[in-house]
């Protein structure tokens, strides 16, 4: 009996390490080869005992790890220490790796000797990568919260005792975390909030229900005061114990100044709102509105040609053309207010033309009115322009005229002068910087608080009816804010009034401001496209330049225009509305016109610009614009002064589009009595040619393609063929010799962009005519081609 419980004795540690499965157990030599393995090692690190039994256990290890000969140094502390217990990441068979548990003790015989090493290793993964996450968790956390730097975020204890600090409380406070941590928080309060116990109370608030949030001033490090959002939350263990307090402040001072600032400015900005508003409105009429003069005043001229001889019809043409023309200064002044008007402004000296004023303002205002004008030396120049600027100098003075009924003086001053945050009254849209000040000073009756707040507003008036439009200071507000000045008034009942203006300052050197040019009344005989889509308007303009000599092409809009100036007709001038119907706009139109034609000149009209050819309240560099309403005498000027002398821009389009050498330079445009049918699958293109043509004097005919081309010479007797040659369905060389081959007589003329056939390749008499060609040119190929028919049938 005692023999089988010695013998289950010694063997009992083989059979319970033989069954253990949850760690590998193992023996190592002296010279770390592994001696033993059990199930947990087999499954564990992968290996078949007589797969590792004998090898080194350092393959257990990292390549790193035996670099660093990590192996020995467990060998070595477990032998001089009896045991070593480290962690660290091992290898399995398979090359993946593990994180492990291990124990190496050193063993000895009963004798003491040395006889290697017991190893047991356990497979814990998952509780390192557990911890691993955690700790990278919280690493995360505290990178967070020591990350914000728009937030001071920091830690309290029950007491109200800083425990931690990060970098945002630093930056909003002030304080580095050593300055701050273990005081209490009540120095960041104001004395006043700290005396009334705001702190105390916040913390109360936030233990009884967990939560607190507040707004007040509070103060830096350094004495300032910032507005600050505030929020304290409780914080507390798993057995609700309150442990302290988080407390999250933000500086709110922007928001809550903006905040002030708006309620300051809900005044100004209903009162801008509504400036707006009436601005965009009166543009709009104003548009309408001078379309409608234009009709009126071209119609009351061509009127005045054919029936102004006898006294009593030009009266009345005249009053009625001098109405045309009040309606059209006010329709200025409305688009003055707006800000819509194209303004040119250059680089003058003001006092230059104040002192050219004088005469002007000493007839306007009577000798009861005794004028003084004062320029303060060395005064600086601005980028204005002059003559809307004379308009407002003159609106001013006359409205102090009517302020001193019974005489008084007038003071005009201009002097240099500096707009920065110091100027109380700088209103938001006015930007700091030097201005010249023109300040008008009266001595009149002045005004009420309640009147000048509504002074700049368009229609409104002091004056008895019918004495006054109350335009005249709503044109200066908008003409001096489209400027980028400023304009503000000052006035007290009884004491009199001073308008001062502010001009921005500009560096570049003065112009001098030269006469206005005479208008006259000179025609030509160059090719001009009006481009308009209001018809009423534009059948007054083509007869108004039909009386003045000149060949007119007309279209409703940007798109069909450029038809026409594709089509090959030469043009010299492009009169074109501003603002158009359709998806191209006119300055697009403008754009490709002149690529397509360089010599040819852009003159743009309109009522109201909008910002298509005006840009920063100023007419674009190099643009030319008429503004509607305009008289005939205005039309006829501004054309000659773009196109030259009349003859002069003949030259220049006969260099640009020379005409063929067997045509008279200089036809007459008196044709025979001709028929001629014109075919062409562009719209516009066909168009243009029909109304040049029919101007010309000729019958004319037109279709798209050959099939109705067809139709026509059919039931038509036709004298002339012009066609394009590329056609839908059959080309204009086949619908030609079909032609020929009814009516031998029948002459043909081939338009074309590229190369035109000969009479030799199509087998019959026919001519060509090269784009871009002038009427002037096609009236001379059809009357030679008559003259050289006609010989024929002669002979």
């Amino acid at each position: 009996m005692h023999g089988d419980e010695n013998n289950i004795q010694a063997t009992w540690p083989s059979l319970l390490i033989g069954r253990i499965s949850e760690y590998a157990i193992f023996r190592l030599t002296e010279r770390g080869e592994v001696a033993s393995w059990n199930p947990g090692a087999k499954r564990i690190k992968g290996y078949e005992a007589d797969e590792i039994i004998g090898r080194h256990f350092s393959v257990f290890y990292t390549d790193g790890d035996r670099r660093n000969h990590v192996p020995e140094q467990v060998l070595r502390k477990a032998r001089e220490q009896g045991q070593h217990d480290t962690e660290g990441w091992r290898v399995r068979k398979d090359g993946t790796k593990f994180w492990a548990s291990i124990l190496v003790t050193a063993l000895y015989t009963d004798t003491g000797a040395f006889v290697g090493f017991g190893k047991v290793v356990r497979d814990t993964t998952d509780k390192r990568l557990a911890y691993e996450a955690v700790t990278e968790s919280e690493r995360r956390f505290r990178l967070l919260v020591q990350g914000v730097t728009d937030y001071a975020i920091f830690m309290l204890s029950p007491e109200g005792l800083v425990t931690n600090w990060n970098l945002g409380a630093a930056r909003i406070k002030g304080y580095q975390a050593n300055e701050v941590i273990g005081a209490h928080f009540r120095q960041f309060y104001t004395p006043e909030d700290a005396a009334l116990g705001l702190p105390e109370r916040g913390l109360h608030t936030a233990a009884i229900e967990g939560r607190f949030e507040t707004e007040g001033w509070r103060v830096r490090k350094d004495g300032t005061r910032f507005w600050a959002n505030v929020i304290i939350d409780a914080i507390r263990d798993e057995t609700g114990e309150l442990i302290g307090f988080a407390k999250i402040t933000r500086d709110v001072t922007e928001r809550k100044t903006a905040q002030e600032q708006l309620e300051k400015a809900r005044v100004a900005l209903l009162q801008s709102q509504k400036m707006e508003a009436l601005g965009k409105l009166t543009g709009g009429v104003a548009h309408d509105f001078n379309n409608v003069l234009q009709v009126l005043r071209g119609n009351l001229e061509l009127l005045e040609g054919r029936h102004g001889r006898d006294a009593w019809t030009q009266e009345r043409l005249y009053k009625a053309i001098e109405a045309v023309e009040h309606g059209a200064t006010l329709a200025s002044q409305l688009l003055a207010f707006g800000r819509r008007q194209a303004l040119q402004p250059v680089v003058v000296n003001l006092a230059v033309m104040l002192r050219s004023m004088d005469d002007l303002l000493r007839r306007a205002l009577g000798e009861v009115i005794n004028v003084e004008t004062v320029i303060a030396g060395g005064l600086w120049n601005t980028l204005v322009d002059p003559n809307h600027l004379e308009n407002v100098v003159l609106n001013l003075a006359i409205n102090a005229r009517d302020a001193m009924p019974e005489g008084g003086k007038l003071t005009l001053e201009l002097s240099n002068a500096m707009l920065d945050e110091h100027y109380t009254a700088l209103a938001d849209d006015v930007r700091d910087g030097q201005y010249v000040l023109l300040a008008v000073t009266d001595t009149g009756t002045g005004m009420s608080r309640e009147i000048m707040e509504r002074a700049f507003e368009p229609f409104f008036t002091t004056k008895p009816e019918g004495q006054g439009t109350g335009l005249g200071l709503s044109m200066a507000y908008g003409f001096i804010k489209q400027s980028g000045g400023h304009v503000r008034i000052y006035s007290e009942p009884g004491h009199g009034t001073t308008v001062k203006v502010y001009l921005p300052r500009s560096m570049a050197e003065a112009v001098d401001l030269e006469p206005p040019e005479p208008v006259a009344l000179a025609g030509g005989a160059e090719t001009i496209l009006v481009v308009e889509d209001d018809r009423r308007v534009q059948v007054t303009v083509l007869e108004t330049l039909r009386q003045l000599g000149y060949t007119v092409l007309k279209a409703d809009d940007a798109q069909s225009a450029l038809a026409i100036v594709q089509s090959g007709m030469n043009i010299d001038l492009l009169f074109t509305d501003v603002v158009m119907p359709g998806t191209m706009r006119s300055t697009e139109l403008a754009k490709r016109a002149t690529l397509m034609l360089p010599h040819l000149k852009v003159l743009f009209t309109s009522g109201y610009t909008q910002n298509a050819i005006v840009h920063g309240g100023r007419l674009d560099p190099g643009v030319h614009l008429l503004s509607k309403p305009y008289s005939r005498e205005q039309l006829a000027s501004k054309i000659r002064r773009l196109l030259g002398p009349a003859g002069a821009s003949d030259a220049d389009a006969a260099v640009a589009s020379p005409s063929p050498p067997s045509l008279p330079s200089q036809p007459s445009y008196t044709p025979p009595d001709l028929t001629v049918l014109v075919v062409d699958d562009d719209n516009g293109s066909r168009e243009a040619v029909n109304e040049l043509l029919t101007t010309m004097g000729y019958d004319v005919h037109e279709a798209a393609d050959a099939e109705a081309a067809m139709r026509v010479l059919m039931a038509e007797k036709v004298d002339v063929l012009l066609t394009d040659i590329t056609l839908p369905g059959q080309s204009g060389i086949e619908l030609a010799r079909v032609a020929v081959g009814r009516n031998p007589d029948i002459r043909v003329i081939f338009v074309s962009g590229g190369n035109t056939p000969t009479p030799e390749e199509v087998g019959f008499g026919c001519a060509s005519l090269g784009k871009p060609f002038t009427g002037d040119q096609l009236h001379a190929l059809i009357r030679a081609m008559h003259g050289r028919r006609k010989q024929t049938n002669e002979e």
